[in-house]
């Protein structure tokens, strides 16, 4: 759940993302006057690159990027999330279909007032963030909450995360930033000391670009006794060959490595410990094997679930998809269409082929043992772990017709929802935890300055909060781009902005929330309007400003951090 200190490579969602990024960039508006154009000297030549360097064969492969905004990988079209490796995700559109990711456009018109990284489709894909933009526009109890494994210093990457946790802090929610001290020491092997210096430096950024810590709450993993005791009731719904599965433990994994995951899905769901409320987590999609397990914790500590049922028996989904079809068509078999019974929706189900085709002898069998008991929709609400008071308040608080079994309770004048909502009620008046299912939005990642994948470990391809601005000029100025091989190569057809680093620097961090002016740097490129030289150069002066402003408040918040509720020295030097 932590921002990862190495990002993978950038790429962009989808085709379909693209094209709705174009619509963003397309209205009619004017061009900037000042848009950056190429100095005399580099239109001097058309011998020249069109980011102003000399032509060679080097440079051309270099800038041979792909057309997503990544490199080309071997093996990358094979996604696997990884929170810790360096997987590298070449086709987004694989997260949608193989891991149940929702499309962000498709969310985009319940926000109000989206931040523009969702607007401008840096933000790409969603877990359930509905419920989240529903409070936010209800003016209900919502949460963010984000995490930052120290290993190194804040960069441009980070900040994504930074501001998406800042956004809705000042849409109205309850934000929430931790330092993942627990994990840095387990995972990544960091010690204390270098664990407190690197926790200091993401505390003084996160306040710098504008966390309000009078209305959120910041802590680290190691000093936070409630956390690590969700924690610890966290883990005894989860086992070592669900960890193995998920992040490929094995023998050789160390026990404190893997209590950090069960932290983490104890951080992720947090927020909720003063009550159930809807809590976004930021994060990047190799974050997202741990928004899944904390979905799946979550349901597992609940006391209570609830699905739909159709008679005294339990059936899985794909038989409950048959039951009802087998019920919708009652007056087709049944004797008396006003209480047919199992035994005749199974003789009339045997002899279809209905869809899902697998699970028909199964629940055929189930309702020829059910014999004359009628088939009829309620909906059911089971015991999961629900103490036996809690139970017994569940059974007094279902009104209407119900029936009462060993280890569930059937309402007939319940719907899921109303049903869903009694029983988070029981629960939470009984000692339960109640928790919602958390949500989760994720941002492309950003590439490299110097094309493919942006690195901590290689300082020319990032730039870190802490640069001093005139390096973060250099760095930007040295960038690889989306240019053409020439100056009037690019006049004649345009750059190649989705495939440039420096535009997605425009993109994602120095046009800010003026969608008008990244609009126009696009337009100019694509338009052959704008060359590189010129283009580096007013983007290296914005990044210089942004580095000067950024660092001068960061300044300011080193004298007041003392006064913060959070104690930056572990006092655990010895480890």
């Amino acid at each position: 759940m932590s921002d990862r200190d190495t990002p993978t490579e950038d790429a962009s969602p989808d085709e379909d993302r693209r094209q709705s990024g174009r619509a963003w960039r397309g209205s009619d508006a004017p061009l900037r006057a000042d848009g950056g154009e190429a100095s005399e000297a580099s239109r001097a030549s058309s011998e020249r690159r069109a980011d102003g360097g000399e032509a060679n064969n080097e440079s051309r492969v270099s800038s041979e990027l792909r057309s997503d905004g990544g490199t080309e990988t071997e093996g990358a079209d094979d996604v696997r999330l990884d929170p810790w490796g360096s997987s590298t995700i070449a086709d987004y559109r694989k997260l949608f279909e193989q891991f149940g990711i929702e499309e962000f456009d498709e969310a985009l018109p319940e926000v109000p007032d989206p931040h523009y990284l969702m607007r401008r489709g840096v933000i790409f894909g969603h877990r359930d963030y509905r419920p989240v933009a529903d409070a936010m526009r209800e003016g209900e109890d919502f949460a963010s909450l984000s995490g930052f494994m120290p290993t190194g210093d804040p960069h441009i990457g980070h900040k994504m995360v930074f501001d998406e946790i800042i956004w809705h802090q000042q849409q109205g929610g309850d934000a929430y930033a931790l330092i993942a001290d627990l994990e840095a020491h387990a995972a990544r092997g960091l010690s204390w000391t270098e664990i407190d210096e690197h926790a200091r430096s993401y505390v003084l950024s996160l306040l710098a670009l504008g966390f309000d810590p009078e209305d959120g709450e910041l802590y680290r993993q190691s000093d936070n006794r409630e956390l690590q005791d969700l924690a610890f009731e966290l883990g005894t719904e989860a086992n070592f060959s669900e960890l193995q599965a998920i992040y490929d433990f094995g023998g050789e994994t160390n026990v404190s490595y893997m209590q950090s995951v069960v932290t983490q899905m104890a951080d992720i769901l947090y927020p909720q410990l003063d009550g159930p409320k809807p809590t976004v987590i930021p994060v990047g999609p190799d974050q997202d094997p741990h928004m899944r397990l904390a979905r799946d914790l979550a349901a597992r500590m609940r006391y209570f679930g609830v699905r739909e049922a159709f008679a005294s028996f339990e059936a899985e989904a794909d038989e409950r998809v048959l039951l009802r079809q087998a019920y919708d068509a009652r007056e087709e078999y049944a004797e008396d269409a006003e209480l047919p019974r199992c035994g005749e929706a199974a003789d009339w189900l045997r002899t279809r082929e209905p869809a899902p085709p697998d699970a028909r002898e199964s629940a055929v069998e189930k309702l020829e043992n059910a014999g004359k008991e009628p088939i009829r929709p309620r909906t059911r609400i089971f015991d999961r772990r629900a103490t036996d008071a809690a139970f017994e308040a569940l059974i007094e608080a279902v009104s209407g017709e119900k029936r009462v079994y060993d280890e569930h309770v059937d309402a007939f004048e319940l719907d899921e929802g109303e049903a869903e909502e009694l029983a988070r009620e029981v629960e939470l008046e009984n000692g339960g935890y109640g928790f919602l299912p958390p949500s989760s939005i994720y941002h492309r990642f950003m590439t490299g300055l110097t094309g493919g994948k942006m690195s901590s470990s290689v300082p020319a391809s990032h730039i870190s909060l802490l640069d001093d601005p005139e390096d973060g000029y250099d760095k930007v100025k040295s960038a690889t781009t989306g240019g053409r091989t020439t100056a009037e190569e690019q006049r004649e057809k345009g750059g190649k902005a989705d495939e440039c680093p420096v535009y997605e620097l425009y993109a994602y961090l120095l046009s800010g929330d003026d969608d008008e002016f990244a609009k126009e740097v696009y337009e100019e490129c694509v338009g052959g309007e704008r060359l590189c030289g010129g283009c580096k150069e007013q983007a290296a002066e914005l990044m210089e400003s942004f580095l000067e402003d950024h660092q001068e408040k960061r300044a300011e918040w080193e004298e007041k951090l003392d006064e913060l509720d959070i104690d930056l020295d572990s006092g655990r030097k010895r480890a």
